[in-house]
């Protein structure tokens, strides 16, 4: 997996960095079935610890179908980032088209337990021409 980030957003000092790549050995396109794989790096450059509370993804596949995520944390944990940490996970998406998009935002609650929503930048989907034979 290409460690480049291609996407990427700050919001108050947190930024967040994206990268998607396309996975043919988990797709099976003759049965409508397309899968990403996506690296996010949470990057904490404010002079306060927050924590990570929750998600929500907007997933948009080809037909213009939109699907909303919400949940607890990112692949289970809800990590405390300090001044200067930053928090790296894998996760994937399945699509029912070779192509879409991802966006959305994190809650993250500061120090003294306000929250702040901080934007996950906007990211295609695409599988190579050769997968969507």
């Amino acid at each position: 997996m290409k460690e480049l980030f291609q996407h990427a957003a700050t919001t108050e000092d947190i930024t967040v960095r994206v990268t998607a790549n396309f996975l043919p050995e988990q797709s099976r396109p003759s049965a409508g079935k397309w899968f990403w794989v996506y690296h996010i790096r949470i990057e904490n450059h404010s002079n306060e610890r927050v924590q990570l509370i929750s998600r929500h993804w907007r997933i948009t596949d080809a037909r213009e179908m939109v699907s909303h995520v919400d949940g607890e944390g990112v692949v289970g944990e809800q990590p405390v980032l300090r001044p200067g940490q930053s928090h790296d996970y894998v996760s994937g998406c399945p699509l029912a088209t070779p192509y879409g998009s991802m966006e959305g935002f994190y809650t993250f609650h500061r120090e003294d337990g306000t929250p702040m929503e901080v934007r996950i930048p906007f990211f295609p989907l695409a599988a190579p021409e050769t997968a969507e034979r």
